[in-house]
């Protein structure tokens, strides 16, 4: 193995920082710009606002512009609000592009997040608007040490616990990195002083022994799970367990999966509403539900020096044309959406609408008879990870040790070839893949499997992916263009912030457009 090679390995385990400043160059990961909440002080004298779209950047948009004395209404596409900000529960039905209709069967109290599902701790906005609308929150658990890391190719199949993986690893690494300092390799790069204090560090971190070795022990062992727990009365003194081998965790590439615990957008404290991440939604529709205009198709958006005006169709009676007016509108269509239009924008906001594909995602729920991973593999919450297409298993992160059925997330797919794979397959095919792949993990899935839904997110009428997908050159060129207010319409969501596919960028690109656009009415 070439040294660059392992020094990239040692990176991955020690160094995330390096990564997450790569994926912040492509906006996939930034800390959130909230402030506190929007002051939009000045009069605006009765000033109009239509805002199309009733999800969370519309609605956020609705709710703040309405309390500083706008005149709003909200036009949205669905027979609901919330966008993406949804749950389905037995009974719900949804319909995707080709006419294939699922009905959900889940049990009461159970249910899926077909879009968004976690909240970060510092995603400082989305979470005030919860605390002011009163969304309880409760813990969503990223990482569990023992749930599975997963390569069809490696161990035989046999999914090994992320526990194991991440300790041995960083056992293994440590040892490395003791004896190069022994040897003198680190000298000109660390003092002498500082060596012997690393030397000390990766005893600690590494549990290794007073050889500066890893190998099987009680001290490791601590860390990694015994053989043979602790217990009491005779017989009750635990076992070491065995170390992987470092060529073994490296062949296996399951180290490429440790990131997905380190990166500073999934660690701990992470949330979810209690109940499903549509209460976020039904929060703010308590708010604002009398502003929107539901089943409203927009097929123009118009604008002249006076005002907007949009022209939408009854969803649920075809035909039926009908024209809004306003001073002044918010667009958070997505741009997939937008695209298709007919808007009458300068050309560099019309070339960032029609700049930015979306992501394909694809997620399948999956209800069992019971909790078989927390009473046969004690998994409580958390995430396993496998190189099988259906990507990850995603365990509930409420109902903890409960007798009775339980809903996993039984894939999650984003972008690449796996993704439209799945996108392509019918609704009860990609149910179907699903338990197939998770039983090579799991044993217990066919037996225990009751119905499943799926959403593919590409096959979505009111979106047509699930996010944009931004790329560091499209941003250069694009980006301001597109947040710019152009006329009297000025564009929020996801797609228009650094943090697409996260509540929080949509929620902080409206706040930014409502603020410029308020300036600019009192200013006129």
């Amino acid at each position: 193995m070439s040294r660059r090679n392992l020094l990239s390995l040692i990176g991955l385990t020690a160094g995330t920082a390096a990564m997450y400043q790569a994926m912040t160059s492509l906006g996939l990961a930034v800390e959130s710009g909230y402030k506190g909440p929007v002051k939009l002080e000045g009069d605006p004298k009765g000033a109009s606002v239509l805002i199309l779209g009733a999800g969370l950047a519309g609605m956020t948009a609705a709710l703040e512009l309405r309390q500083a004395g706008y005149k709003v209404k909200i036009l949205e596409y669905n027979n609901r609000s919330g966008g993406r900000n949804w749950t389905l529960r037995g009974g719900d039905t949804y319909t995707e592009l080709g006419g294939a209709t699922q009905k959900c069967e889940f049990d009461e109290g159970l249910y899926i997040n077909p879009g968004p599902w976690r909240i970060p701790y510092h995603h400082n906005g989305l979470l005030a608007y919860c605390r002011r609308l009163g969304v309880t929150l409760e813990p969503f658990q990223q990482i569990n040490h023992n749930a599975f890391l997963h390569s069809s190719k490696a161990f035989g199949g046999k999914p090994q616990r992320v526990r194991d993986i991440k300790i041995d690893f960083q056992g293994h690494v440590s040892e490395l990195l003791a004896k190069v300092a022994h040897t003198g390799k680190l000298e000109g790069s660390v003092t002498k002083e500082d060596q012997e204090m690393l030397v000390e560090a990766l005893r600690s971190w590494g549990a290794l022994d007073k050889d500066y070795a890893y190998t099987k022990s009680v001290a490791n062992s601590e860390f990694r799970g015994f053989a043979k727990d602790p217990g009491g009365g005779l017989g009750a003194a635990p076992v070491p367990s065995d170390p992987i081998a470092l060529t073994d965790i490296l062949s296996s590439g399951l180290w490429g999966s440790l990131a997905n615990f380190a990166l500073y957008e999934f660690q701990t404290t992470m949330f979810q509403p209690v109940g499903g991440v549509d209460m976020i939604g039904k929060a703010f529709t308590k708010e604002v539900g009398d502003l929107i205009t539901y089943n409203a198709k927009v097929s123009k958006i118009h604008q002249d020096d006076k005002g907007v005006t949009v022209t939408y169709e009854d969803v649920q009676k075809p035909g039926t044309m009908t024209e809004e007016k306003a001073d002044w509108c918010i667009c958070t269509i997505p741009l997939t959406i937008l695209s298709q239009i007919e808007i009458n924008v300068g050309a560099p906001m019309q070339a960032a609408i029609e700049a930015v594909p979306y992501a394909s995602s694809v997620k399948v729920g999956l209800q069992f008879k019971r909790r078989f991973w927390e009473q046969d593999e004690l998994i409580f919450g958390g995430v396993s990870y496998t190189d099988l297409p259906i990507t990850q298993i995603s365990y509930p992160s409420t109902g903890f040790n409960t007798n009775g059925k339980g809903v996993l997330l039984g894939a999650y797919t984003w972008n690449g070839p796996h993704s439209y794979e799945f996108t392509s397959m019918a609704p009860e095919e990609r149910v179907k893949r699903a338990v197939e792949y998770g039983s090579q993990i799991h044993p217990q899935y066919k037996d225990e499997f009751e119905n499943g839904i799926s959403m593919a997110w590409h096959r979505s009428p009111f979106t047509l992916g699930c996010a944009g997908d931004w790329t560091e050159e499209a941003r250069k060129e694009h980006y301001d263009n597109l947040c710019q207010i152009d006329g009297r319409i000025v564009l929020a969501g996801e797609h228009a912030s650094y943090i697409p596919a996260w509540m929080e960028g949509a929620i902080l690109s409206s706040l930014d457009a409502i603020t410029r656009l308020h300036q600019r009415v009192v200013a006129g």
